[in-house]
């Protein structure tokens, strides 16, 4: 059954092309979604997929951006399946 997580970064994480090596590590993963810059400084990853996978990417995107980000927030929701790839969304 898959899962929702929403995740907030926090830190030096815009302009340092978070969005787009996001994007790159997804691929390497079962998951689809995206990844947006916020107005409010922060990047959000929105992503679908197995508990397991869904862990393992949001970990490499850690491990990739770990430099630049000094927070960030989980919380889990329930998937909707609405998402049929993993892309970089508009800023919010």
């Amino acid at each position: 059954m898959n899962k929702r997580i929403r995740v907030f970064f926090s830190g030096t994480v815009q302009g340092v092309g978070f969005r787009y090596s996001t994007q790159n590590v997804a691929r390497r993963f079962n998951v689809t979604g995206w990844v947006r810059n916020r107005s409010d400084g922060r990047v959000e990853i929105l992503s679908e997929g197995s508990e397991t996978e869904l862990k393992s990417f949001i970990e490499s995107v850690e491990e990739e951006m770990a430099g630049y980000v000094t927070q960030k927030t989980i919380e889990w929701e329930t998937a909707s399946g609405e998402f049929t790839g993993f892309g970089i969304a508009q800023t919010i």
